[in-house]
């Protein structure tokens, strides 16, 4: 069928909407007509090649949509279910196997390889093929392709287009604070960044009953609205962030949490946790990135830092529990997006680069 996708033809440029031969679902794939999709900022460090996916390639991890048509081995979703479609993972390494599958073995190959996992693409032009599959999904497109294993159906009494920021980025923030490091009443939490990651970590921190819930950024806006959805107390990043935190806490903080991937932000995150203290880390830094720590810092304060990916969600029951504490307002997710018409998706992702809008959603048609 013909679709039309937002071609990434080279790093630091703009995409090209283009017409896009999409092949029939498989007998394991699900073809999902899309309403709406988030832009991420994975999404915009994949073109300028902060990790090598190959390229022409159609990105896009954050879909919402109707299901058209399914392979006939889909039990999971019919024709006519709304879903959002979610990271990819292969469901029989150890990780997968264990429940873990934001850690899948294949993780890298599933998600950003830029093809099926027998190394065809279902998208072409003119003949020629174009990479897809990104994230299981491709989702700058008007339709997309994916499986089972990264779908999840969801409530259809909600607008798709307020749901989709929920497939990533969204589930990233919240779930690394509720999954992973769960701070609780009394604990102290400092969140690097509050972009649409850290302002849903933000938002899952006041909705546990965290004590203190610290905003750290350089754009004022931003910390205001991260005062707004549940933050305590805010730092502009200029200042001695440091000396600030302790400040306010007398001495560090009991969680910490980077989404900047910015390793001499990541070592600041983890020189101001206080004994005892965790630093989770969801940041795409650029492949190689090394961090450099003070080792008896973290040994004698039993300090630690662990990495996170996507929140260590469970999809299928985390999606639909923040959707249902969206709709009864403890979540507000829509208080961090705008929303464009697919058309203009270079005109998003350069706002959301300026910091003009925290969570730039396409919506098509």
């Amino acid at each position: 069928m013909k679709i039309q996708a937002a071609v990434t033809r080279q790093k630091h440029a703009p995409m090209s909407i283009e017409t896009l031969t999409l092949e029939a679902p498989r007998d394991d794939e699900i073809l999902v007509k899309l309403v709406a999709t988030g832009i991420c900022h994975t999404d915009i460090a994949m073109r300028d090649q902060a990790f090598p996916v190959p390229q022409p390639i159609v990105l896009g991890h954050e879909g919402a949509g109707i299901v058209e048509r399914v392979g006939k081995a889909v039990r999971k979703v019919a024709p006519g279910d709304h879903v959002l479609m979610t990271f990819n993972s292969c469901g029989h390494c150890p990780s997968c196997d264990h429940g873990a599958p934001t850690y899948c073995h294949d993780f890298f190959g599933r998600n950003f390889a830029g093809g099926r996992s027998d190394g065809t693409s279902a998208l072409a032009k003119d003949g020629h093929s174009i990479h897809g599959n990104f994230f299981g999904q491709s989702s700058f497109a008007t339709h997309a392709l994916c499986r089972e294993a990264n779908v999840v159906k969801v409530r259809a009494d909600v607008a798709l287009e307020s749901l989709a920021p929920l497939a990533c980025g969204v589930q990233t923030g919240a779930g690394a604070i509720i999954n992973v490091l769960k701070p609780g009443p009394g604990a102290s939490l400092a969140v690097f960044g509050t972009g649409s990651v850290g302002l849903s970590a933000i938002m899952a921190a006041r909705l546990i009953g965290v004590s203190t819930i610290i905003g750290i950024d350089r754009n004022e806006s931003r910390l205001a609205l991260a005062r707004e959805l549940g933050a305590t107390h805010t730092i502009n990043a200029a200042e001695d962030v440091g000396a600030k935190i302790a400040e306010t806490t007398g001495w560090g903080v009991d969680f910490s949490f980077d989404t900047t991937g910015n390793a001499k932000v990541i070592r600041l995150a983890v020189d101001c946790l206080a004994p005892r203290g965790s630093c989770g880390i969801v940041g795409a830094s650029d492949a190689g990135t090394e961090i450099t720590l003070d080792a008896l810092h973290i040994m004698t304060g039993g300090r630690t830092l662990r990495g996170i990916v996507e929140g260590e969600s469970h999809f299928d029951v985390f999606v639909p529990a923040l959707i249902d504490l969206f709709v009864q307002g403890r979540f507000p997710l829509d208080r961090l997006v705008t929303y464009y018409p697919f058309e203009r998706i270079n005109d998003a992702i350069a706002d959301s680069e300026t910091g003009a809008v925290v969570k730039p959603v396409l919506r098509f048609g």
